[in-house]
């Protein structure tokens, strides 16, 4: 029996327990660097079959599979969760206030702890051509990503590719959508706070009118950077919070706006914060207020490297079936993978997660509902790409 055969068979055994653990993690989110349960989760896994792992400072933990020399190949799963109510009604839902699974990553370490208990079970019986390097990464979910400190500590040592997946609720189960090139985009995190004197509504001109200046900066900055960068850099910057005054007849003194700042093009990225700055001291300077601007490198966007990308469409076609492979486009989403690819040649597939028929749901959303046999999917793409 060939290693895909037995990593097949694995998995259909281990399915119903890893849409256990999937619903376990998911009634228990962890906020990004608080993982600590969810990691234990996986280390009892890894415990269980026998497979060697070193736990990361913090949260997060590095396991291994197969022979000691060759290539070495790394799969990648992120553990954190969202600071968003959970508003399913599964009995799964998040026991945690304010704190859910919005966006698959359940999904994504079920899948590939079976993917690891698979290869594991492979190797036993027949010495795996690679060795398998399984990232259960903490802080996905915060910029500029915990894929950085996992990276600082060499986790991407001797590995000569790297794959991952994501979940696309847009996609029936079954299907992954694969795109060679960029498929993310790039993100950054901006946070500007205004001071000015306050006073009364009545007299504007004895004052800074703080929040005539926020709301300008509101409007202003998107539409003037939509000028500023080629419309083929996709940029797209959307303000998610705004915070000023107590009263209506009292102008503040000061006043806080927070929001992302996206685009599809490197390029454009790498240039992105010195104009940001640059605009908007030039729009505040008529109302006379000062600027702190908080600005946040994000992550690039997820490169797929060609030669990988070919490597996940096998992957797919052998464990799943021609039909699987989808093509998909590149979104404004970030992800923190981008900084792994940006060392080594890797690939990211988005793993469907609707059912046939069903309701389309969205990402970072409280209602976010997936079908669970897109568990077993993850697991088996995972495992043959490593083997691919």
């Amino acid at each position: 029996m060939g290693s895909l055969d037995v990593v097949t068979r694995t998995i259909d055994e281990i399915t119903p327990d890893l849409i256990d653990l999937r619903r376990d993690v998911h009634a228990h989110p962890e906020l990004s660097w608080q993982e600590e349960r969810t990691t234990d989760l996986v280390a009892r896994w890894m415990d269980k079959h026998g497979i060697s792992y070193e736990l990361l400072p913090g949260t997060g933990l590095v396991a291994e599979v197969g022979r000691e020399e060759g290539p070495i190949v790394a799969l990648r799963a992120d553990l954190d969760a969202l600071p968003i109510p959970d508003t399913t009604q599964d009995t799964w839902r998040s026991t945690v206030a304010g704190v859910a699974h919005a966006c698959g990553h359940d999904v994504h370490v079920s899948g590939l702890v079976g993917a690891a208990v698979a290869l594991a079970e492979a190797h036993r019986l027949e010495p795996l051509p690679v060795r398998v390097r399984f990232l259960f990464q903490p802080a996905e979910e915060v910029m500029p990503g915990g894929a950085l400190r996992l990276l600082s500590q060499g986790v991407l040592k001797g590995v000569s590719r790297i794959f991952a997946l994501h979940c696309d609720p847009s996609l029936d189960v079954g299907q992954v959508g694969l795109r060679e090139g960029p498929i993310t985009g790039a993100s950054d995190r901006i946070q500007v706070t205004l001071s000015g004197r306050g006073g009364h509504t009545s007299r504007p001109h004895l004052t800074e009118d703080l929040t005539y200046a926020l709301g300008s900066l509101v409007t202003q900055l998107p539409a003037v950077l939509s000028r500023r960068f080629d419309p083929r850099a996709g940029v797209s910057m959307v303000w998610g919070q705004i915070a000023a005054g107590h009263a209506a007849n009292v102008i503040p003194a000061t006043g806080e706006l927070a929001g992302t700042l996206r685009m599809l093009d490197a390029n454009a990225w790498h240039q992105a914060e010195h104009l940001v700055r640059g605009l908007i001291a030039d729009i505040i300077e008529p109302f006379g207020v000062s600027a702190d601007v908080l600005y946040v490198r994000g992550v690039p966007p997820v490169v797929n490297d060609f030669a990988a990308t070919q490597s996940m469409r096998r992957a797919v076609t052998e464990v799943i079936g021609p039909s699987a492979v989808a093509t998909t486009s590149q979104s404004l989403g970030g992800e923190d993978f981008a900084w792994y690819v940006e060392a080594v040649p890797g690939a990211m597939g988005r793993l469907g997660t609707r059912t046939p028929d069903g309701p389309t749901y969205d990402l970072h959303q409280g209602n976010l509902r997936v079908d669970e046999r897109a568990i077993g999917v993850a697991a088996r793409v995972l495992a043959a790409a490593a083997l691919s």
